[in-house]
């Protein structure tokens, strides 16, 4: 799939850095691939953090939580938004 701004909302901001929830039905893999962000190259910024939900369902009214990841904002030259492979949220409920 493909980057969805409706999907994205800033949670907070201080120090300079923004913390974003972005809650989609695409993986980790596809989220930091190479220009999945372009399109919201006006607002991320170098160091800004992104809290990534992969849901089940829909991205409106998600059936289930399948996984999260941490990503950062890597670069950010005015065309093109990089953002690292990021570090996985374990999700797995033991009971």
């Amino acid at each position: 799939m493909a980057y969805s701004a409706a999907g994205l909302v800033k949670m907070g901001s201080g120090g300079g850095f923004n913390i974003y929830f972005y809650r989609s039905l695409d993986t980790a893999a596809t989220v930091n691939s190479a220009a999945y962000f372009n399109s919201a190259v006006d607002f991320l910024n170098v160091g800004d953090l992104i809290i990534q939900q992969q849901v089940g369902g829909s991205v409106a009214t998600p059936t289930s939580v399948t996984a999260g990841t941490l990503m950062w904002v890597l670069s950010n030259n005015g065309t093109a938004v990089d953002v690292s492979d990021g570090t996985a949220i374990v999700v797995t409920d033991g009971d």
